[in-house]
């Protein structure tokens, strides 16, 4: 049973700092900074204090679940996709589990998101500040099993990868593909400034606006590839997100292009940039495991270091 000395509100000033110390409790495989928070939380123009529904027991913060909905859009070119909204995360610390708090927090912020018209809800991915691109079942069953029980139901169960880029080279096979491509007139280069403008639609228009905008906003464009012939087919990038420079993408290729090897060429090149920086490790949170992008990946020696849930509920009107 909830401690009657429970308390369930939005988010005020002054939480943050004891909200990242719960955090760290209940998620300790995903734990977060006052500045993480900050950017991707506080200042996203999306937040509202309300949807951050806080717990506090006895004085001492417990946990929160986090809803939040569209109020700009993603990108120019896109709505605010009204009806939908997101939990892109919810804890709760371990002392106060088993009591009922997580559905409680989670149900609030579901009451949240309904108050506003957002009648399907999706765990977790939210863009451009996503968390997890959903619940890690493994890490994190008791989660996984709450959101089950107030129906949410999986959509699909994207991978997160990782590879050492100790020792590494680019393959010969590799190199002789790039020079093959060459010859035919395809280039593989960093964009040049008037490049970036057809690169950003690109990005955004044929895969997902979010990619866009992370290229948009990228503070060291020598991170940046593009395969061009006449036009740009093909792009990879590492350090765009958070300027982490071990995380690698957003990586696309024209589905018209695929199967010219093209994206083997432009990933290869990514971490032959990457090694060359001193970095030891190249990783990402999201793709297929096994689709074209998931088996390029496993070929070019990366393996699977987590899976993940994403999830969705449609709510009664």
């Amino acid at each position: 049973m909830i401690n009657p000395t429970t308390t369930v509100r939005g988010f005020a000033a002054g939480d943050e700092g004891p909200l990242v110390a719960a955090w760290n409790r209940g998620m300790p495989a995903d734990p977060t900074t006052s500045g993480r928070l900050r950017d991707c939380v506080l200042l996203d123009p999306n937040f509202d204090p309300e949807g951050l529904r806080v717990a506090v027991v006895s004085g001492e913060f417990a946990g929160c679940a986090y809803g939040v909905r569209r109020l700009v859009p993603l990108a120019p070119s896109t709505d605010l996709e009204p009806g939908i909204g997101w939990i892109p995360f919810f804890f709760v610390a371990p002392e106060h589990r088993g009591r009922g708090l997580g559905r409680r927090l989670v149900e609030e912020a579901l009451a949240f998101l309904a108050r506003h018209g957002r009648t399907t809800v999706e765990f977790a991915p939210y863009t451009p500040n996503y968390v997890l691109p959903g619940v890690d079942a493994a890490v994190y069953p008791d989660a996984y099993r709450l959101l089950e029980r107030l129906g949410f139901r999986t959509l699909y169960t994207p991978v997160a990868m990782d590879r050492t880029l100790v020792g590494y080279t680019m393959p010969d096979e590799v190199r002789e593909l790039r020079a093959a491509r060459e010859r035919e007139g395809y280039a593989f280069r960093a964009p040049a400034d008037g490049e970036l403008p057809e690169l950003i639609r690109f990005a955004a228009g044929v895969f997902n606006p979010d990619w866009g905008e992370a290229i948009r906003r990228m503070g060291d464009r020598g991170r940046l590839l593009v395969a061009v012939r006449e036009r740009v087919v093909g792009f990879a990038a590492y350090g765009a997100y958070r300027g982490i420079p071990e995380r690698f993408g957003p990586f696309g290729v024209d589905p018209a292009e695929r199967g010219t090897g093209l994206g083997k060429i432009l990933l290869h090149a990514a971490m032959t940039g990457m090694r060359a920086e001193g970095l030891h490790g190249s990783w990402f949170l999201w793709t297929g495991e096994t689709g074209p992008a998931g088996t390029l990946y496993t070929r070019a020696g990366y393996e699977v270091t987590r899976r993940f849930h994403v999830m969705r509920l449609v709510q009664p009107r």
